[in-house]
């Protein structure tokens, strides 16, 4: 008896499943990997590789994220007040070369070429920035005599096994914004991007700035408040410059997970009980900044598992979705910590990755996931990439628009033809026409319905392909022998707004040879 019950509850449990409708994959949706460059994290493997291995791996690290579903990367460009591309104001990075300062051999810049590359694979560049780590350990030998570090020694700050800059300084504050600055006007970066390291991750000691204090503390209640301050005002400086070089170049932070926990002095807090947070030890007001609208997106690190007693993901997530302040916001995914430590088993079950990235899609104001890191993800712990390329991230997505950058869709591209080959359905338009606000297409999405289909432009898996701007032609491989389909192409500014569609073209596939 028991066996027929069991049997007619599975039989039964399929034919709903079946009958449920199944969720469909977002059209817009941000899907990043952080590339970081500090000790080598991800790119380049080593220091002191020779150009050529250098530009072959990062082609590599694109090509597999492709393949991953992601439509942007966030690169780290400046890990410890160096650079990892050209520049007359900071010094070669020793991640990139071995030797602090010296430049790369055959010389080459490793940023425009990263750009140029992500675009060609319809992917956005977030140029990631660290404000105010100097280096990652005190050791004067590894470091030139020409580094900032050395040659102003005054803006600097030992502490943690580290050099850092002074955050009350104003004439660091200044030089940081103007390095950054100095990115934007020269790189076709898409954002720039803040980490969670701000004022540093306190230690046993505390931080050494009593003086600075003394010097420009006046008027405010409290060191903590007067250290907020000086962090507020590096977004601030730096939001309102972006905006007036670039206003389409987005602002982005990606915290510490936790703002503030919640209690009867804080009751905008989360249900935490974290030992540390943004705003009292980081003094990164996170949730301010959002508030007064100085970022456009941010990425809080949730690094814990569903349930966790202390910062549990679900609870997070659902405050972070609250706090948001009609700005984008994506969740920064540990993959990092999955299989790290067999004594956490949470992050030894294989379905906690899709969990996660499942209550992500059903929280409200949640639009996109970045992983930490690159590499992590590549390494495909627990099957987290295959998950991505069968399931997840099966079909492509445009990143979510920002309207209070832009509004203002591009004009269609014109003149779409096709033809059909023995190698597959040859398409080619001419570029659109510059929009009312001047701007010209960035990239170009391909479509393809079978005839007969309901064309349906929200459905992400009608999407061929995205292509940059410069390509105006694109061949369907995939084409099966005999069939017949309806192309159409549209096209998307920087700020992916997406024009209306093409006029639509009509083909028969021959066969492939």
């Amino acid at each position: 008896m028991k066996k027929i019950i069991t049997l007619f509850l599975l039989l039964f449990g399929l034919t709903v499943q079946q009958a449920l409708p199944q969720s469909r994959a977002p059209k817009r949706e941000f899907r990043a990997v952080w590339i970081a460059t500090v000790a080598n994290i991800d790119w380049p493997s080593q220091p002191g590789l020779s150009s050529v291995l250098q530009q072959e791996e990062f082609k590599y690290i694109l090509d597999e994220h492709q393949k991953n579903g992601m439509n942007a990367v966030v690169v780290q460009v400046r890990p410890t007040t160096d650079a990892l591309y050209q520049s007359d104001k900071e010094l070669w990075s020793h991640w990139l070369t071995g030797t602090q300062g010296k430049a790369p051999n055959p010389p080459y810049d490793p940023l425009a070429f990263q750009i140029e590359e992500a675009h060609k694979r319809g992917m956005e560049f977030h140029a990631w920035f660290n404000p105010y780590r100097a280096s990652h350990d005190t050791i004067v030998a590894n470091l030139s005599a020409r580094h900032i570090t050395q040659t102003k020694p005054e803006w600097f700050i030992q502490y943690g096994g580290k050099l850092y800059f002074k955050p009350g300084l104003p004439e660091v504050r200044e030089y940081i914004v103007g390095i950054i600055m100095d990115v934007v006007r020269k790189y076709d970066v898409d954002a720039i991007h803040f980490d969670d390291y701000f004022y540093p991750y306190p230690t046993a000691e505390p931080f050494p700035d009593e003086e600075d204090f003394q010097k420009y503390g006046a008027g405010f209640a409290s060191k903590d408040d007067w250290r907020r301050h000086n962090v507020d005002e590096v977004i601030r400086t730096l939001s309102d410059s972006i905006k007036a070089v670039n206003p389409r170049v987005k602002f982005g932070v990606s915290p510490f997970s936790i703002w503030r926990n919640k209690s009867p002095e804080e009751p905008n807090g989360s249900d935490t009980k974290g030992g540390l947070t943004n705003y009292d030890d980081l003094y990164a007001d996170v949730r301010g900044w959002l508030e007064k609208g100085w970022i456009d997106y941010n990425v809080p690190q949730l690094y814990f598992y569903i349930g966790y007693n202390v910062a549990d993901y679900a609870k997070l997530l659902d405050w972070w979705s609250k706090n948001n302040f009609g700005k984008h916001l994506y969740i920064g995914q540990g993959t990092y910590r999955v299989n790290s430590k067999s004594s956490i088993k949470e992050w030894a079950d294989p379905l906690e990755n899709g969990r996660q990235l499942r209550l992500n899609r059903a929280t409200p104001n949640v639009q996109g996931s970045v992983f930490f890191s690159s590499k992590s993800v590549m390494s495909n712990p627990n099957g987290v990439q295959d998950s991505l390329r069968q399931d997840f991230y099966r079909f492509p997505a445009l990143v979510p628009t920002m309207k209070w950058i832009d509004a203002v869709a591009p004009l269609a591209p014109e003149k779409l033809a096709a033809k059909s080959t023995h190698k597959g359905v040859y398409l080619a338009w001419q570029a659109s026409e510059p929009a009312t606000d001047g701007e010209s297409a960035r990239y170009y999405v391909i479509y393809r319905f079978l005839k007969g289909q309901k064309q349906d432009f929200n459905d992400p898996a009608n999407i061929l392909a995205k292509v940059y701007k410069d390509t105006l032609t694109f061949e369907d491989t995939t084409a099966k022998a005999g069939e017949r389909y309806v192309y159409v192409v549209t096209a998307l500014d920087q700020i992916q707004n997406e024009s209306a569609p093409s006029a639509r073209v009509k083909v028969k596939s021959k066969a492939l040879l």
